[in-house]
């Protein structure tokens, strides 16, 4: 893999993170029960941190930009929203139009959007260890105007150009995750797509002048799958393999923060060092058979964490504090695991029910009712929609004649006399007088998902727990 290429010396690394040297211990110290444990802890601490690295080599391994895959310091941008078929990536978006772009930090990179108005946007930059910057360019942070950020990776130090916003980074690879409001009518969609081409990225060096990108070359052996799940790629590195590659990533490419050092010197007990090979046959036999199994026995600590993420309030998983992750090992690896990567709560929450008002299955069988009363619809400075899915391996959209997967206030609802709002979930059709604020349904299983785009942070809110989503109420 590209990012094993590039050696650091150890002592620079704790010079920058901070941290002691931990060094490396004999195994015949611990027991296979103790090294069972580190190693367990070892894994579910670095499970971000391998699977945003794997999930930037599946995505950049091209030549040219094609769909969502792109070469390094190049966007790819989705033209227009998926279609009622799409089986790429569960719970497809219906809101936004997607821009990415991996960054090589190697050199300071900038990244420019032209004026976006009043258009809600958002830049989500995320580091290696999946860390989501909490002031990350958007509507939010930043307002409509034009603007150009240098981004820059570790240890870098240097001048900040005139008129240029700084940010900062720790690992050397980072991904910018774009979305842009998109109303879904070609007319909205060939505006949003003239600002999609103007989202660049220009190496420090080359700001100011004529520029061009060139695709760096492509790795032909990048040691796993391009095309396999990154969670299945990840589990046929096994325990070797895959604490050698966390070692070497942590060996410079994405420097430990400081509060880890507890971890590291722990994961320095068997064998697991920033910058140093692993080399499991140096372990005891014993431990050597104790470890074997670790991918899958913190595969299932991580599977069983997953309901901790949200809490259930009427019916509704809601899931905030995510982004930021400090020592909260677990937690972060469970959004790698599930939700890779995660947006900052001040910019997105995405609540979702499977079930009704009774606690029982939602089911196309039947019909459905969400009603907010009047005045008390999502509280947000961006927007709110809800999405239907069906359930099928995945999450996936609705075929139906509106080829219509979301309602939103861009469906120009109707209102009861009262100032409430009705919406209805169903498979037929409410009758013509309702269906704008219809949402089509399957003949079986289906999620509604709401996401609020920059949710309000003064109550009501959804962040402190002053508002809360109506239930959905089966009719008859």
């Amino acid at each position: 893999m590209k990012a094993d290429r590039r050696s650091f010396i150890y002592g620079s690394l704790a010079a920058t993170a901070g941290l002691a040297l931990p060094q490396p211990a004999s195994s015949q110290a611990l027991s296979p029960a103790e090294a069972r444990q580190i190693a367990e802890d070892a894994y579910i601490y670095g499970y971000s941190l391998i699977t945003t690295e794997v999930t930037r080599v599946q995505m950049t391994s091209v030549s040219k930009v094609e769909a969502l895959r792109a070469p390094m310091n190049q966007f790819a941008n989705v033209p227009r929203y998926p279609p009622a078929d799409y089986r790429g990536v569960s719970a497809p978006n219906a809101d936004t139009l997607y821009s990415v772009a991996w960054l090589d930090l190697a050199e300071p990179q900038v990244f420019s959007h032209p004026a976006m108005g009043e258009r809600f946007y958002l830049f989500e930059i995320v580091d290696l260890w999946m860390g989501a910057l909490e002031s990350a360019p958007s509507k939010r942070t930043a307002g409509g105007a034009a603007a150009d950020y240098l981004i820059t990776g570790p240890n870098w130090k240097g001048t900040v150009p005139a008129g240029m916003k700084h940010i900062p980074l720790t690992t050397r690879y980072m991904v910018i995750l774009g979305r842009t409001y998109a109303d879904g009518t070609t007319q909205d969609y060939e505006a949003v797509n003239k600002l999609q081409a103007q989202y660049k990225i220009t190496p420090l060096s080359a700001w100011g002048k004529a520029f061009t990108p060139v695709a760096p070359p492509v790795d032909p052996n990048p040691g796993f799958s391009l095309t396999d799940a990154p969670q299945k790629v990840i589990l046929a590195m096994g325990t070797a393999g895959y604490f050698d590659r966390l070692a070497k990533l942590m060996g410079g490419t994405a420097p430990a923060p400081a509060a880890d050092a507890p971890m590291l010197a722990r994961m320095a007990r068997i064998g697991i060092v920033p910058g140093q090979p692993f080399d499991m046959a140096k372990l005891d036999p014993a431990v050597q058979a104790a470890l074997k199994d670790i991918p899958e026995s913190a595969l299932r600590k991580i599977e069983a964490s997953k309901a901790s993420l949200g809490a259930i309030v009427d019916g509704w998983v809601v899931t905030k504090g995510l982004g930021t992750y400090g020592t909260d090992y677990i937690k972060r690896a469970v959004v790698a695991a599930f939700g890779w990567p995660a947006n900052q709560q001040k910019d997105a929450v995405y609540p979702y029910t499977e079930v009704d008002s009774t606690g029982q299955p939602l089911s196309g069988a039947n019909k459905y009712t969400l009603t907010f009363a009047a005045g008390a619809t999502p509280p947000v400075d961006g927007f709110w929609s809800i999405t239907m899915y069906m359930i099928d391996q995945g999450w996936w959209f609705v075929p139906n004649a509106l080829n219509k997967f979301t309602v939103s206030p861009r469906n120009n609802l109707k209102y009861n006399p009262d100032g409430s709002l009705t919406l209805y979930f169903q498979n037929e059709s409410p009758g013509a007088d309702k269906e704008a604020n219809w949402l089509p349904a399957p003949k079986g299983p289906f999620i509604a998902m709401l996401r609020m785009y920059w949710p309000k942070e003064a109550s009501p809110s959804i962040l402190n727990g002053s508002w809360k989503v109506p239930r959905v109420t089966k009719v008859g």
